[in-house]
């Protein structure tokens, strides 16, 4: 089924509108590569980012691995111990980035990106994933963009299990 989205001005109010309008495009659904496609499209639709998609914990060889994602051509896997996401992963805390040429031992996937936030989805306590959002501004992410990206990854990591 098709959905065209429409969203208010303002980051609080059109993460008010999106949340919701993600449940709705998420129900009934149990694919999550199809699943997680639809979270970093209606985020990149709605907030024109440079890239935004997911990257998710691949336990046999200890590394991140892309997933779905909205935007330029991106890194395939991402080490431990190297990069934004890594540390997100690692720390299972959320990491804003305002000036990534600032940040030791960042991996440019694109030159074009210059500020970047990492959203860990935490399922029963391990991290699976990443949430991952590149702006070709510095310091493009706010209080009430991260905020409202953890609320997308709550939503996200609430059904992970569900999914196959």
């Amino acid at each position: 089924m098709a959905h065209a989205l429409q969203f208010p001005d303002g980051i609080r109010p059109r993460f008010d509108a999106l949340v919701p309008a993600l449940v709705g495009l998420l129900e009934g659904e149990v694919d999550r590569t199809a699943n997680l496609a639809n979270v970093a499209a209606v985020l990149f639709e709605a907030f024109g980012w440079h890239w935004v998609g997911f990257y998710r914990v691949d336990q046999l060889r200890d590394e991140l691995v892309l997933g779905p994602f909205q935007g330029p051509v991106a890194c395939t896997r991402l080490v431990r111990g190297r990069g934004v996401c890594a540390a997100s992963w690692e720390s299972g805390k959320t990491v804003v980035v305002p000036d990534v040429e600032a940040f030791p031992g960042h991996v440019a996937c694109s030159a074009l990106s210059r500020s970047e936030v990492v959203v860990p989805v935490v399922v029963e306590g391990e991290v699976v994933a990443v949430l991952d959002v590149d702006a070709v501004e510095p310091d493009a992410f706010r209080e009430d963009h991260v905020e409202g990206l953890e609320r997308v990854v709550e939503l996200v990591a609430a059904r992970w299990n569900g999914w196959a």
